[in-house]
């Protein structure tokens, strides 16, 4: 008697667990510092989509103090801000057309947030990602590691 009862229990407790789905979504902040707040992002394989929400939290203007939220494989990113620092503010400091960036926000400035959807199908298993602020002299504390995990 004492087994099915046990029995009994686990299957209440499965059936009533919640099913987590996969977080296909983050928000990182970034402040008049040049920090974010976040050093790394895993994405699950199982999002179609993920989206990221920058939020600017400080105060200073966007041509100032300006952020953008930018990816690409990390063996691309010197170029990509080499690149983006010569198409300056208007482009969001990203080079037209650069096929080395996997997605970017727009730069923005103190108290405002943008945001950017992509396909996770752009991601490749056991790549290396850096994320990273464009905005010129950034990316050097602005950055973090993104992986595609299961």
């Amino acid at each position: 008697m004492h087994y099915k009862k046990r029995i009994t229990i686990a299957l209440f407790v499965t059936a009533s667990a919640p099913v987590f789905a996969a977080q296909c979504s983050v928000e990182i902040e970034g402040t008049d510092a040049m920090q974010f707040n976040l050093k790394n992002i895993d994405i699950s394989q199982s999002c179609k989509q993920f989206t990221v929400k920058l939020k600017h939290t400080g105060k200073m203007a966007k041509n100032i103090m300006g952020h953008n939220w930018v990816l690409s494989k990390t063996a691309d990113e010197a170029g990509v801000i080499a690149d983006g620092s010569k198409a300056g503010l208007a482009a969001d400091y990203i080079k037209a057309g650069d096929s080395r960036v996997v997605a970017h926000t727009k730069v923005v400035g103190g108290g405002e947030s943008t945001s950017i959807t992509f396909p996770v199908s752009k991601l490749k298993a056991g790549e290396s990602y850096t994320y990273f602020c464009s905005f010129p002299g950034h990316a050097t504390m602005m950055k973090g590691a993104l992986k595609l995990v299961k």
